[in-house]
């Protein structure tokens, strides 16, 4: 095994962190996420961790391949690849639905997947004045559906921005991890993960105007749990690509707690979706199955 090197990863933290705070400064100095710009400049921020992995392994590693060191290398035998790639779309719309589903058991979330009101209501505000339009739509069991497969189909688009995040999070930051184990890299990597949006959460992504720190927490343990999956996937097939692929599939799903609930509910998201702790139960007892079941250690070369 590796021995651990913990400057490089402490150079990679304050670099991504210090990167991300500045990318953010202009919402912070203007209207927050009200600031015109603040899509824009979130979606640079998801590019830092790349950036910041890239410095980093040059600098501590400057001898070793930079597509290696990131995790972007491996893409043979490209079967096994499409396969990681397709298993990771599919493992993380699953975690999107199956978060719902649990919190509804839990009663912090209302499911209407009989009369989708909450579809409705969404497709009523889109076409508001188009009632043309809004009649030829198919039933609304069939939106439902579609909706899913929509998710599937953006994900390699949504994956352009996370492999941004991927290739710092999973690609080098993981890796350099693993030398602690297993348990302490995904823990470790979930809380700096977590913590590297706090120039976003603080301003009230995601959670709203809760205590800054509660906030903080509960989206820690919200990438630690997610994260443990994607980590999963990214140990498995030896490359960051099919995470990246993960991600955009996950982040595609965001609109299925509107789509598949009752009309009108409050959320809190602190309770309910992957960012609340009902969220959490599927994705840990996933991500526990996984590496139970397929245990394989870390390399390039791991097959399936």
């Amino acid at each position: 095994m590796e021995k651990f090197k913990h400057r490089p990863v402490v150079y990679f933290v304050l670099l991504s962190f210090g990167l991300a705070w500045l990318v953010a400064l202009p919402l912070w100095l203007h209207d927050g996420l009200k600031n015109p710009l603040a899509t824009a400049l979130l979606i640079m921020m998801m590019g830092v961790p790349a950036i910041s992995a890239m410095v980093v392994s040059k600098i501590s590693e400057p001898n070793v391949s930079l597509m290696e060191s990131l995790g972007l290398s491996s893409w043979r035998p490209i079967g096994r690849t499409l396969k990681f790639c397709l298993l990771a779309i599919f493992i993380s719309v699953a975690v999107s639905l199956g978060s719902l589903l649990i919190g509804s058991m839990f009663g912090v979330y209302q499911l209407d997947l009989q009369n989708l009101s909450g579809l409705k209501e969404l497709l009523n505000a889109k076409f508001a004045g188009n009632e043309a339009a809004l009649a030829k739509l198919p039933s609304l069991h069939t939106v439902a559906l579609l909706l899913i497969l929509q998710a599937i189909v953006a994900a390699p688009l949504n994956a352009i921005a996370a492999l941004g995040e991927e290739i710092g999070w999973r690609g080098w930051l993981l890796t350099k991890l693993m030398p602690l184990g297993t348990v302490p890299a995904l823990l470790i990597s979930g809380v700096v993960w977590g913590l590297w949006h706090a120039p976003a959460i603080l301003l009230g992504y995601n959670y709203g105007a809760i205590p800054g720190w509660h906030a903080l927490i509960c989206m820690s343990a919200s990438c630690i749990a997610f994260g443990s999956v994607l980590s999963w996937i990214r140990l498995r097939s030896g490359s960051v690509w099919a995470a990246a692929l993960g991600h955009g599939a996950f982040n595609a799903s965001a609109g299925f707690i509107y789509a598949y609930g009752v009309a009108g509910q409050t959320l809190d998201m602190t309770q309910a979706t992957v960012l609340g702790w009902t969220g959490w139960i599927f994705p840990v007892l996933l991500s526990i199955a996984l590496f139970s079941f397929f245990p394989k250690k870390y390399g390039p070369t791991t097959q399936l």
